[in-house]
């Protein structure tokens, strides 16, 4: 085997979730909806982009571009060095040239999966100082009680993101799409879900990191009769309370909640789904599970039961990344 040929064969190396883009129809209520969420404009360029900050080390979590009709533009990894991404370019059918990251500098790289979903790839962006709630409340249990003499106090406001966890797209075929992910990274299932036929119907996918402890899916995919696309994007938040009073600041402001507050089975989070005034799922998540190298993939039945020890019931339309009261996809969420 020739260097060449191990090159074209090696994985592109990930390490870890910047942000996602959209374009969206409607750039004031977006941005309102953004704050109320937690996060914060960072940067702008015209009136055209606008890029939305969390507290973690990232420059921005959430790129909104303006445009006529609402659509998804992907999810985006950052890769280990400027050849991963020179790579990319080169050996994934249809990857673009290295193009500007935006403003806090680096490359950036689209491509399209197999069936037309873009999905992009980015380095060299400048990162910030992580502005993270540190103060952490002593929990009184039954037999132990070390706060003492202390009260907990919160304000009402939106819960505070911390960073871009993961995202998930329905897809048309499952074996196709998992093949496309691992050939082309170093993405691995912690979690596979099966048809009772036996077939596989979804995978929750984490970054291959070696011995480093990573969140337990990155990214995940799952086959869907209705449409393909975004099903969500998640932002992890500091802690369940927090998370919470985040939930009723948005249900105070008017947003639709899709599914939530409640414990998932397959990473453990809080969750906390909700609609954009587009029709996008967005998530809080809280508590999520790490893997490694040494977690064994996980093999369950696909059934409602599988996706949450406690909450609400799994809403009609969810699976599909629809509000419950609408019967069809409101906006041409991937464009081909």
């Amino acid at each position: 085997m020739t260097a060449a040929t191990t090159q074209a064969s090696s994985p592109i190396r990930i390490v870890r979730l910047a942000h996602m883009r959209y374009r969206h129809a409607n750039i004031a209520q977006t941005q309102e909806f953004l704050e109320d969420f937690g996060m914060r404009l960072a940067y702008k360029e015209g009136n055209h982009r606008f890029y939305f900050a969390g507290d973690g080390p990232d420059p921005f979590v959430y790129v909104a571009e303006v445009g006529e009709r609402s659509e998804f533009l992907g999810g985006t990894f950052l890769v280990e060095t400027k050849e991963d991404l020179e790579r990319a370019s080169q050996l994934i059918p249809g990857a673009t040239s290295l193009q500007s990251a935006g403003p806090a500098g680096g490359y950036m790289v689209t491509f399209r999966d197999p069936d037309g979903i873009p999905c992009n790839l980015a380095w060299g962006l400048a990162g910030k100082a992580v502005n993270e709630e540190t103060t952490i409340p002593l929990v009184n249990f039954p037999t132990a009680k070390p706060r003492r003499g202390e009260f907990i106090r919160f304000k009402q406001k939106p819960c505070p993101v911390f960073k871009l966890g993961h995202f998930g797209l329905l897809i048309s075929d499952f074996q196709r799409t998992y093949d496309f992910y691992t050939k082309h990274f170093n993405l691995k299932a912690t979690d596979l879900l099966t048809a009772p036929d036996g077939s596989y119907v979804a995978g929750f996918m984490h970054i291959d990191r070696g011995e480093e402890w990573v969140d337990h899916h990155t990214f995940f995919f799952s086959t869907n009769s209705q449409r393909v696309g975004p099903h969500h994007c998640s932002y992890e938040v500091h802690d369940s309370d927090i998370q919470a009073i985040g939930h009723d600041w948005l249900l105070r402001k008017g947003y639709t909640p899709s599914w939530g507050i409640g414990r998932h089975i397959l990473g453990s989070q809080v969750f906390d789904y909700w609609y954009t005034p587009d029709d996008f799922m967005v998530e809080h998540y809280s508590d999520g599970d790490l893997v490694n190298c040494h977690t064994e993939t996980g093999l369950l039945p696909a059934a409602d039961e599988a996706l949450a020890i406690w909450g609400p019931a799994v809403p009609e339309g969810f699976m599909s990344a629809l509000p419950c009261n609408k019967k069809g996809v409101p906006h041409e969420l991937v464009q081909r």
